[in-house]
């Protein structure tokens, strides 16, 4: 009988776009905090390595009251939301020949670049020391220091001056009388600036500090004589001329002359050989690998050579401060194996990485990983080891597999109530930003929130066709379909709608899986025929399930009887069994059939495989 099977057509050179329509219920309340999820790349920075929830609080409530808005006058129950999005998007070239002519000539200047900097030692110089203090100021604060101090000895001198005894209200002169009297203190006056001339020509150590006693005497008739006029010559030490080692100067200069007259003839010292960079094992010119590399951070730059060079010089120094080579053989646990892990690989042979951020709604699990600062370092590393080891294991030739496939499972998202998350995803998010550029072949968000679905409706035109193209989002219902674009089904774990299972005894992934759409309201028939005795094996699925099953033999022979192999059931949505194993030993010609009744008014994806094997297994 005729199936109706589905396969992904071959990825087109050309971007093209799909409406996905997902139904979804705004329950969320003001109260109810929103999930947090990852932050889409800007225009302006390369694409991670990872996705996080990083958004900002602020564009988190803009979006909120964005979302109160449209639906505080709709009527409860189901709406639906399209976002358009690429469905197919193409890798640039790594291969040097099929570059276009500007983007060669900007790889040949950023290897310009490398080469003076790797012959200079620039990757391995520390950066250069902070400018020292200005020269001026030390030269204000010497010509301070050298200064003789005249204005403290002019000070020093009047205060002596004034030591004489102000006239009191009780004794007040006459002119008459205090006529000699002042006559006296001006010839004192005049001595003391004929001894101040004497002192500037004395050298800087005979410098003195003269204190002028008067002393008065009052007589019985009230006039005032001078009786005697007591100099005391305080000597000031001074600091030492700076003149006095020029002698040994002059021996100094005279010495290496000296030493200098036999002269032999030197060779210079051959100069240091290039240093040698390696980033993920790989040496930073040398080879097409090397190419490869250069051309991840010139596509993170727009192909501007000296941008791209300063970002490769700062991943250089990052790698060697975070301590790279010796994260890789550090043991930092196994905890968070069941948030991050990779698994398979996409239809064009991308290894998949599955990024599971409910599981962090384990409390234990939280606290371990973000509870204080310690811990969050710790995550970060873990993180980055994660990270580096899996990029070991690409492929860097100008033909390979050099980047990752990332699914972002945003089912339980604790949300951005989770303050201490939020601070390692943004964290570790930059650091991937600036030094793992173009590492992401495609982005697949699933089980994504309704509100998360709005908000990327809202900044939809502002990100760049080249970003919006390796982002894809769906929402619960739409979330298995939407992998099985990227990674076939028998790749797909259990958990997300495919047929991988841990332990699966009789399929693997080199078993290919049929996927058939099942038209609301009909019936499919799948047969497995054969024409000698075996026995047959099969699993199917139907994602979504609410469908009727059953199976059944029919024999080639027309007197022979059907067998019923499973009676017909109804498998609900919410069954314990996502996958139907079933097997039947033929011992005659004949067929197996299977038959799902789809009575939904939704279509429905149906996944099956089978094998067989002789009686005696």
């Amino acid at each position: 009988m005729a199936e109706e099977t589905q396969k992904p057509a071959a990825a087109p050179s050309s971007t093209t776009v799909e409406e996905v329509v997902v139904v979804e219920k705004p329950l969320v309340t003001e109260k109810e905090s929103l999930p947090s999820a990852p932050e889409p790349e800007s225009p302006e920075k390369p694409a991670a390595a990872v996705a996080t929830p990083a958004e900002a609080v602020a564009v988190e409530d803009a979006v909120v009251e964005a979302l109160k808005e449209e639906t505080s006058g709709d009527k409860a129950g189901e709406e639906e939301v399209k976002i358009s999005q690429s469905v197919s998007f193409k890798e640039e070239t790594n291969v040097v020949g099929e570059l276009p002519e500007v983007q060669k000539k900007a790889l040949d200047e950023l290897k310009q670049l490398i080469q003076e900097a790797l012959v200079k030692h620039e990757f391995t110089a520390p950066p250069p020391p902070p400018p020292p203090p200005a020269a001026a100021k030390e030269e204000e604060k010497a010509e301070k220091t050298e200064e003789p101090k005249v204005e403290e000895v002019k000070v020093a001198e009047e205060k002596t001056s004034t030591d004489a005894p102000s006239t009191s209200e009780e004794a007040k002169p006459v002119e008459a009388e205090t006529a000699p009297v002042k006559a006296e203190e001006k010839a004192v006056e005049e001595k003391k600036e004929e001894k101040v001339e004497e002192k500037a020509v004395v050298p800087a150590e005979a410098v003195v500090v003269a204190e002028t006693k008067v002393t008065t005497v009052v007589d019985e008739d009230g006039a005032k004589t001078v009786e005697a006029i007591e100099e005391t010559v305080v000597p000031v030490s001074a600091p030492v001329p700076a003149e006095e080692p020029a002698a040994p100067a002059k021996e100094a200069e005279t010495t290496p002359a000296a030493e200098e007259e036999p002269k032999t003839e030197e060779t210079p010292a051959p100069p240091p050989p290039p240093e040698e960079v390696f980033i993920w094992g790989i040496p930073i010119l040398g080879d097409e690998k090397s190419d490869v590399i250069l051309l991840k951070f010139l596509r993170a730059r727009d192909f501007k050579a000296k941008d791209a060079f300063t970002m490769i010089k700062n991943t250089v120094r990052w790698r060697k401060e975070f301590g790279i080579d010796a994260l890789l053989e550090e043991d930092l646990g196994n905890e968070l194996e069941k948030a991050v892990f990779m698994h398979g690989f996409d239809k064009e042979g991308h290894p998949v990485c599955y990024n599971v951020f409910g599981a962090f709604q384990d409390k234990e699990l939280y606290q371990n990983c973000f509870s204080d600062e310690e811990k969050r370092v710790k995550f970060l590393r873990w993180r980055i080891q994660f990270l580096e080891k899996s990029i070991r294991n690409l492929d860097f030739s100008p033909n390979g597999i050099c980047t990752i496939v990332q699914v972002n499972d945003l089912k339980n998202s604790p949300g951005p109530a989770k303050r201490e998350l939020r601070q390692a995803t943004n964290q570790a998010l930059a650091i991937l930003q600036d030094n793992y550029p173009e590492f992401v072949a495609k982005q697949v968000f699933i089980n994504v929130p309704w509100w998360y679905l709005a908000f990327n409706r809202m900044i939809s035109p502002f990100l760049t066709q080249r970003t919006k193209s390796k982002f894809v989002f769906a929402g619960p219902s739409k979330s298995a379909e939407t992998l099985f674009k990227y990674v076939s089904a028998e790749q797909v774990l259990v958990q997300y709608g495919g047929l991988k299972r841990e332990g699966d005894q009789e399929f693997g992934v080199n078993d290919s899986v049929t996927e058939v759409t099942i038209k609301p309201a009909t019936k499919h028939t799948v047969e497995f025929s054969s024409s000698e005795t075996c026995q047959l094996v099969w699993e199917l699925r139907v994602v979504g399930w609410d469908v009727s099953y059953v199976a059944e033999f029919v024999p080639s022979a027309e007197d022979g009887y059907t067998v019923i192999v499973s009676k017909t059931r109804k498998i609900s949505s919410t069954t314990d069994e996502p996958i139907i194993s079933d097997l039947f030993k033929i011992s005659e010609p004949g067929k197996v059939v299977l038959t799902i009744d789809n009575q939904t008014s939704k279509k429905k994806k149906l996944l099956y495989r089978s094998k067989t094997k002789p009686l005696s297994e």
